[in-house]
């Protein structure tokens, strides 16, 4: 299901850093050796064989990333992201896999527009992708895609992000799906005759600014139909973007009932809060919309207990004059495949509000398991995805520094301390800083 760039193996040795694996339950400093792109050894005084050597002394290193939620924009925006400089700011961010969204011109709902799109990862990727196709063709709501073929082709999931599936008998058929193809669904859960034209939160600070609200319900009373009807019919799914305290505890008691259901945040929902937008900055804009200190801080308890189990940016890159554009005229989305693991340590470990070891596992391990993919590990045996990260250092977030082509970044300007030195994915050197 992940599709990359193939080549030979690395031959690696990362001497004396801290090795931190939650799911492996390591915490140890020791040396790392990579032969032909597997782990092959872990102890102190390991012999180099040849390898080349990377001091690791007073830096971490962990499981790489995986990012479940990326909008790499191919086919049809190709100005904005391409497989290419996608992968490429996922690897320069510590990623060692991503999924892609389907919500592209034209949509993948066909088994030859995702062939297609394997094919160019196969040449393309920097690091692994998989691609999510659509559950209903064109994303319309209307008829379910050709939902074997497009697993037997390749698919990683099924999502209509961007717009939700609205009618309840589908989306109960689109369920009873999984026991044919084994793929989930990834849902994006908005009531649209709630949300409507909503520019922001629905709360105190679009009422002074006087925007049109689109109210937290909009987010959880459709959270809470897909829970119910994914119990009904006892298959598992996965909740996008999660925003509201609301939603957070209707999957709470969901997981505590037995539905197999998994969810992810994003870094902008645990950073930040309708607050940001009385800056009428276009950057922290974005779907679903930051809401109030209440929802956030139900949003990192939830990450902190596991009820969320993954961290998923939402990459979604828009070019230059979409966004330069008054607020209410601007398109949702933001960049952050390149800044997740700062902005996360800077605002939520370096404030003790989220240990780095939960983080660690919530932005590998967690995202790996809710699609059923193989979890990155250091382990003897296992494929080298790692990440090597420098907690001390300091950066500033620029526009000139990023790998992807768009820049719409609600953190431009921003210092933040956590730096990703280097991302070791499917066992090749895929950024090295």
């Amino acid at each position: 299901m992940l599709f990359g760039k193939a080549g030979p193996g690395l031959d690696l040795l990362v001497r004396g850093a801290r090795v931190l694996d939650p799911a492996e339950k390591l915490d140890a400093v020791c040396d790392v050796r990579v032969d032909g792109g597997v782990v092959s050894q872990l102890g102190t005084s390991v012999d180099a064989n040849g390898h080349r050597v990377v001091d690791g002394a007073g830096l971490v290193l962990a499981p790489a990333f995986v990012d479940p939620h990326v909008h790499l924009r191919v086919p049809g925006g190709e100005d904005e992201e391409t497989i290419a400089s996608g992968t490429a700011a996922a690897a320069a961010g510590g990623y060692c896999a991503i999924l892609a969204m389907p919500n592209t011109d034209p949509v993948v709902d066909s088994a030859a527009v995702l062939g297609s799109l394997i094919e160019d990862a196969r040449a393309e990727a920097e690091v692994p992708v998989g691609f999510l196709a659509a559950i209903t063709r064109g994303q319309e709501g209307a008829e379910l895609t050709e939902m074997a073929e497009l697993a037997e082709q390749g698919a990683a999931g099924f999502t209509d992000d961007g717009r939700p599936v609205v009618a309840p008998g589908l989306m109960r058929r689109a369920l009873q799906y999984h026991g044919i193809t084994g793929r989930r669904l990834a849902l994006h859960c908005e009531e649209p005759t709630l949300s409507r034209s909503g520019q922001m939160h629905e709360g105190a600070v679009s009422a002074e600014l006087g925007f049109a609200g689109y109210p937290s319900v909009a987010e959880s009373v459709m959270v809470e139909r897909d829970l119910s009807l994914a119990a009904y019919e006892q298959a598992p799914l996965h909740l996008l973007h999660l925003s509201a305290r609301e939603s957070v505890e209707a999957l709470r008691a969901a997981q505590a009932s037995g539905v197999a259901a998994t969810a992810e945040v994003t870094p902008h929902h645990l950073c930040l809060t309708d607050e940001a937008v009385r800056t009428l900055d276009p950057n922290v804009k974005m779907n679903p919309p930051l809401r109030s200190e209440d929802d956030r801080a139900a949003l990192i308890e939830g990450l902190r207990d596991g009820t969320i189990g993954s961290v998923a940016t939402d990459h979604a890159p828009h070019a230059r004059h979409e966004k330069e554009v008054p607020f209410e005229a601007a398109p949702f989305g933001v960049t952050g495949l390149e800044t997740a693991f700062a902005a996360l340590y800077t605002s939520l470990v370096e404030p003790g509000l989220v240990a780095l070891e939960t983080l660690l596992e919530r932005m590998s391990a967690g995202p790996a398991r809710a699609y059923v993919l193989e979890p990155p590990r250091i382990a003897v045996g296992a494929p080298a995805n790692l990440v090597l990260l420098d907690m001390q250092a300091t950066w500033r977030v620029e526009e000139d520094r990023f790998r992807s082509r768009s820049a719409n970044s609600w953190l431009l300007g921003r210092t933040l301390r956590g730096q990703v030195r280097m991302t070791v994915a499917a066992g090749r050197m895929a950024f090295d800083g």
